[in-house]
């Protein structure tokens, strides 16, 4: 009988969505070793597994578990509604932008991608390209492995170290994300790049007071060099800005998808946002960085 046409892969790589370049570009985080298939699992020659969900995406967390677990699953329903809504399509289109004219080939990597929106957006962008979602949350990496057909997505706390090679990655994407400036300056190509998106003062002025939300930290811009510039040195950066007109729900989405989410009692929120006025007008301003690799990795 003819099988040619079966999945002869084993078990684990049919299940992992994970594209080629992508899977060699993986690190043990016990030990640095490669990545490979291991029965039903990830594994290295150290002899440590990592389990790849029926979603599709590596678990490589080690160690005690994420402070917060990450985003919960409200969370990253609230944002994948308000992102596929397209009201930040704005800034996705202009990152991809971005992201077009400093990627020297290899890798895309995005460092708390929650559901993998900007990465989709960039892969988009550059055809030849493969990429990564990593993140904490179980909830939004069920998402991110299905984001698009050349990413795959693990589970990690970038805080701990990100478990990819040395150099493996030429261009990575922080999208309102935790920031290892030794983290990424290791695993990024000397000819590579890091992106960055902060939000810039005045980002959501108008709904600040009205649902509670955390203000911007006005030393952002500080803190965020203070953790970077030691490892990579900043090459450009420009504000993104434009208007939201929002309903009722989407103004709550927006809330729920923020940190603010589990700063305010949902039954307040709800009050909060039924005070809106119907159709809902604010701010988005946000600050795009690109930064090189500088001194040694």
């Amino acid at each position: 009988m003819d099988h040619s046409g079966e999945d002869e892969r084993p078990p684990v790589l049919a299940r992992l969505r994970m594209p080629p370049s992508v899977l060699a570009a993986l690190a043990c985080p016990h030990c640095g070793g490669g990545l490979g298939p291991a029965g039903n699992a990830l594994g290295c020659a150290g002899g440590h597994s990592f389990d790849v969900a029926r979603e599709g995406y590596a678990n490589l967390l080690s160690g005690r578990p994420v402070a917060g677990g990450g985003d919960d699953r409200e969370m990253v329903r609230a944002r994948r509604e308000f992102q596929e809504a397209g009201h930040y399509a704005p800034l996705a289109a202009r990152l991809a932008e971005v992201a077009a004219r400093h990627w020297p080939g290899g890798p895309v990597a995005d460092i708390g991608a929650g559901t993998g929106y900007y990465l989709r957006a960039v892969l988009d962008a550059l055809p030849g390209a493969e990429g990564l979602a990593a993140d904490a949350s179980k909830f939004a990496l069920r998402r991110a492995a299905r984001g698009h057909p050349r990413a795959g997505a693990v589970g990690c706390d970038a805080w701990r170290g990100l478990p990819l090679r040395r150099a493996a990655f030429g261009l990575l994407l922080n999208v309102f994300a935790p920031r290892n400036g030794p983290e990424f300056r290791r695993v990024l190509r000397a000819d590579g790049a890091l992106l960055v998106v902060t939000p810039a003062p005045g980002h959501l002025a108008e709904l600040r007071g009205p649902l509670g939300l955390i203000a911007v930290d006005p030393r952002k811009d500080e803190r965020l060099a203070a953790g970077l510039e030691p490892h990579l040195e900043p090459e450009h950066r420009e504000d993104v800005a434009f208007g939201l007109r929002l309903t009722r729900p989407e103004a709550a989405a927006l809330a729920g998808m923020t940190p603010s989410a589990r700063h305010v009692a949902p039954g307040e929120l709800r009050d909060r946002v039924a005070a809106l006025p119907a159709g809902v007008e604010a701010s988005a301003a946000f600050r795009l960085s690109v930064y090189r690799p500088g001194g040694d990795a």
